[in-house]
């Protein structure tokens, strides 16, 4: 049984391979290309397990807003944030929001994932 991951990132390519790759993995990958269109999904009736989203997005919903409304809206799912940023310069996060940088290996982060899940 695949396990809802949604899947949040304003790149394009990199959206598309992180989908193909994570669906590999066991994830069925729901991908947003914002923050607003996060949020829809949020609101929406998919149950996510994972909410992987990135910090920098364009519009007015960055994804440290995601990452919180995730929390409210999903508060089962693991929220995963990820940035090219060190932590120690990101505003200060829910202590249920875990943290990854940028770049990753997707194998780590994979592993990373499913260690939450445990």
């Amino acid at each position: 049984m695949a396990i809802n991951l949604l899947l949040v990132d304003d790149e394009e390519d990199l959206r598309t391979i992180m989908t193909d790759a994570l669906s590999l993995h066991g994830f069925a990958v729901t991908a947003a290309s914002d923050g607003r269109e996060a949020l829809a999904e949020l609101r929406g009736p998919t149950r996510y397990a994972v909410v992987l989203t990135d910090v920098s997005m364009p519009g007015d919903v960055s994804g440290l807003q995601v990452a919180a409304e995730a929390i409210t809206l999903q508060p089962h799912a693991r929220v995963v944030v990820v940035s090219g940023l060190q932590r120690s310069q990101l505003p200060p996060m829910p202590p249920s929001v875990e943290y990854v940088s940028k770049p990753y290996r997707l194998k780590n982060l994979v592993e990373f994932i499913y260690k939450q899940l445990a």
